[in-house]
């Protein structure tokens, strides 16, 4: 069986492009040659910066023979419905075959196909794909139609076996499918045949060309490190870094270079990202002090001297962009150290955070308040944490932040300890924007927590105030993000924070700021904190402190910020393995906004429902739930003992009465494994009532006490759950 070798070769393909474009060749050639009944064995694909490549095992060399049937019309239709059916099946008014059916005489197409040969479906699978690539980008050139990435020089399109290559013949846009590649741009001769992959690979890496991205990035990977360790030094690792690094070369030549001394002395993080972003260079760092020493960059072409030139001309560059980092830097510091951190926020007034909720200093106003009302829950000190909480945000206004805005927070770090503030002021500079993604960690701080949540709970509460909530796909304002990175913090340093309360006052203020941005007078604040009501608020706000205000007309909006956060928590334990329904049952208890609490309720809940014990007790629950439903009763008055006829309802009494107080006073001291444990004491009783006892007695007085012993049942084990919202 024949294998394919596709190559499609042009100017370079911008880094970003390549992995996504040798999938969609992938997807696009494959896909079209399945629909045609080409099937095939494997498929790889590959991708330099000028070339894409398809390779694909186990062809047949012909489509096989195909054989459909279509049912039509009835024989007596009439002719407009008839052509219609020739027209869709190929066939002429002859070529029907007439068969006997239930409704009588119907018309049926016998459509019959020869099988193709392979190289016929692939040149118009590979045409097809070529013609309709969805490159992000693209352009055309000369006089041709074709649009791709850059200009398309050529195509190699083979199929091979043991016997020999044949050419795939097409043509597009007078580029003619053929046999021959190039190698290295610069290290390599003329172009040169291939007669299979192996051969095509191997003479590339000849060429001085590497196919494989993954094989680029092991040997910039490898030869890097080889070079730092000689020098007692140690790459900082950078994934993204080294994938697009491979994506820009064919044939990665691995150089060290050093940084001027004057630049040393700088943060780490300004010339890692300055290397980084700038020049795509590798930081190196001395393992001993955390110094940034020098830089690894990868060029594309061997040469003489070693790459002396190259690492030249890259130090003059280099440092022409360190010198204005170093700049910026000096100039930040001269500021917060004569006039503090203050004064590095202070024009961050005339900056804009959204339309509806003013600038970046009235948001920095309402977070500074928000994480003072938060600290006390967090363990933090609430003077401590409102001065972080006005300064976190400072160096948004910094030199160092506008030209490089991947460091704001880590800036605002070094800033706050060179005004001389205390560390976990300064920490809560970078820690307040953690976590930035489902793998970033948490802050740990009190004063870094308190301003974190403060941070989010502003936004969230913001951004749900003018109704700009996320829709579908669409979270333009990074609400989920917000959302999960308020549970994690929470959850992962176990702080019992009752989240009502902080959201209800962060919404008071952004609602405050929303109303009065759009025009609305709010009246004055009397000596006693309180709104003093006027006719245009007096619907609006209640009398009392304006930052404690809550809207009535917004109060449904709060609800459903609530149910917005639930959902996400659903997410996120849904990751740690968490059943959605479990969720939901403790979640519809009410309440249930202290998140530490509720993660505990229903981890243990989970795992009391895992064992025999739960599985039985949430039948007899349902049992009961249904027999109560069916019978409409509504009747909460306790159930007489003394009217027990049998010993199972005896027995139940008595498992009731001694596990109801354990199981009351076990979820009021959060003990929940406790609270699982007593409800499992239940599951046999209520399994021998069930047994053995007849509910809809014909004696009314002992169907009515059965009836309320249910409803004790229910009542007791909706102490810990909603257990109507778990599945079966």
């Amino acid at each position: 069986m024949p294998d394919l070798l596709l190559e499609l070769f042009s100017e370079e393909i911008p880094a970003r492009m390549q992995t996504r474009a040798a999938e969609d060749l992938k997807k696009g050639v494959t896909d079209r040659l399945v629909e045609a009944g080409l099937t095939y064995e494997s498929a790889g694909a590959f991708a330099t910066p000028r070339r894409l490549t398809l390779t694909l095992t186990g062809l047949p060399r012909m489509t096989p023979d195909t054989r459909e049937e279509r049912k039509g019309p009835k024989a007596d239709a009439p002719d407009k419905a008839i052509e219609g059916f020739l027209r869709s099946t190929g066939l002429t008014r002859d070529q029907l075959e007439t068969r006997e059916d239930k409704k009588g005489p119907v018309l049926y197409a016998v459509i019959e196909r020869k099988g193709r040969p392979a190289a016929d479906v692939i040149a118009e699978a590979v045409t097809e794909t070529i013609r309709t690539f969805p490159w992000p980008k693209s352009m055309r050139w000369g006089a041709g139609s074709l649009r791709w990435v850059r200009p398309l020089q050529s195509i190699l399109c083979l199929l091979s076996d043991d016997d020999g290559a044949e050419v795939v013949p097409f043509e597009i846009d007078d580029i003619a499918s053929g046999a021959t590649t190039r190698g290295h741009r610069f290290m390599a001769g003329d172009a040169f045949e291939v007669t299979s992959f192996d051969d095509y690979r191997t003479k590339l890496a000849a060429a001085k060309v590497l196919l494989d991205p993954a094989e680029r990035m092991a040997k910039i990977e490898h030869d890097a490190a080889q070079l730092a360790f000689a020098q007692g030094l140690e790459v900082v690792a950078d994934k993204g870094l080294l994938a697009e690094v491979a994506a820009l070369v064919e044939w990665p030549v691995v150089l060290m270079g050093e940084i001027g001394a004057e630049f040393l002395d700088l943060p780490p993080e300004v010339l890692q990202t300055s290397m980084k972003e700038h020049q795509k260079f590798f930081s190196v760092r001395n393992p001993k002090t955390g110094r940034i020493e020098r830089f690894i960059t990868v060029a594309n072409i061997e040469t003489a001297d070693q790459g002396a030139t190259i690492l030249a001309g890259n130090q003059k560059v280099l440092a022409a962009r360190l010198a204005d980092a170093k700049f910026f830097w000096e100039n930040d510091l001269r500021k917060v150290r004569t006039d503090g951190m203050e004064a590095l926020a202070k024009p961050l007034a005339n900056v804009v955070f959204h339309a509806k909720l003013g600038s970046q200093a009235e948001r920095i106003d309402r977070i500074a308040a928000l994480a003072r009302e938060i600290a006390p829950s967090v363990g933090a000190d609430p003077d401590r944490a409102e001065q972080a909480a006005r300064i976190a945000k400072a160096d948004l206004s910094s030199e160092m932040v506008y030209e490089f805005p991947e460091l704001q927070g880590i800036m605002g770090g070094y800033y706050a300890r060179a005004a001389g503030l205390p560390e976990d002021v300064a920490n809560a500079c970078e820690a307040h924007y953690r976590p930035l993604g489902p793998s970033d960690a948490v802050p740990t701080e009190p004063v870094s927590i308190a301003v974190a949540l403060a941070d989010k709970l502003d936004t969230l509460t913001g951004f749900w105030a003018i109704d700009e909530k996320p829709t579908g796909s669409k979270d333009p304002f990074a609400l989920r993000r917000a959302a999960l990175g308020t549970q994690r913090t929470l959850i992962e340093e176990s702080k019992r924070l009752s989240l009502i309360a902080p959201m209800a006052f962060a919404y008071g203020q952004n609602t405050a700021a929303a109303l009065i941005r759009s025009g609305v007078n709010l009246g004055k604040i009397g000596e006693d904190g309180n709104v003093i009501s006027s006719p245009q608020n007096e619907n609006i706000i209640e009398k009392r402190h304006l930052l404690r205000t809550l809207p009535k007309t917004q109060i449904p909006d709060l609800l459903d910020l609530l149910t917005f956060f639930a959902d996400r928590l659903k997410v996120y334990l849904r990751d740690q393995g968490i059943r959605h329904d479990v969720i939901d049952a403790c979640f519809s208890l009410g309440g249930q906004d202290d998140l530490v609490l509720l993660v505990n309720r229903v981890r243990a809940l989970q795992g009391f429902l895992d064992t025999e014990d739960g599985t039985n007790l949430l039948a007899g629950y349902k049992r009961a739930s249904n027999i109560l439903a069916k019978e409409s009763w509504e009747d909460e008055a306790a159930p007489d003992p003394a009217l027990a006829a049998q010993a199972e309802e005896t027995a139940l009494f008595t498992a009731l009465d001694t596990a109801d107080p354990q199981i009351t006073q076990a979820l009021e001291t959060e003990a929940f494994e406790a609270a699982m444990t007593q409800m499992a004491t239940l599951r046999a009783p209520i399994d021998a009532f069930f047994t053995e006892i007849t509910v809809n007695a014909e004696d009314p007085a002992l169907r009515a006490n059965r009836l309320r012993l249910l409803t004790r049942i229910r009542t007791t084990m909706r102490q810990v759950a909603v257990w109507e919202a778990i599945q079966s």
